[in-house]
């Protein structure tokens, strides 16, 4: 999954993005799905919690089981 901020006026879908993508990168890099959103979880110096992001996405998807098997 990918997050996708866009500029203020802009608008996209995901079958637009995804046509962008392919030719510019591998084809198993390509997102498969894309969540659009306005603000990013953010820490208090700013900077984007990936966790945050990545467990929003998880519970999205429906992928909690997925998760919590423990690897290595």
């Amino acid at each position: 999954m990918a997050w996708v901020k866009l500029k203020p006026g802009a608008t996209a879908t995901s079958k637009e993005l995804t046509d962008y993508c392919k030719g510019k990168i591998a084809y198993f890099k390509i997102p498969s799905y894309f969540k659009f959103t306005d603000t990013y979880p953010m820490t208090v110096t700013g900077k984007i919690q990936k966790f945050k992001i990545r467990e929003i996405s998880t519970k999205e998807l429906g992928l909690e089981e997925a998760a919590a098997v423990k690897t290595a």
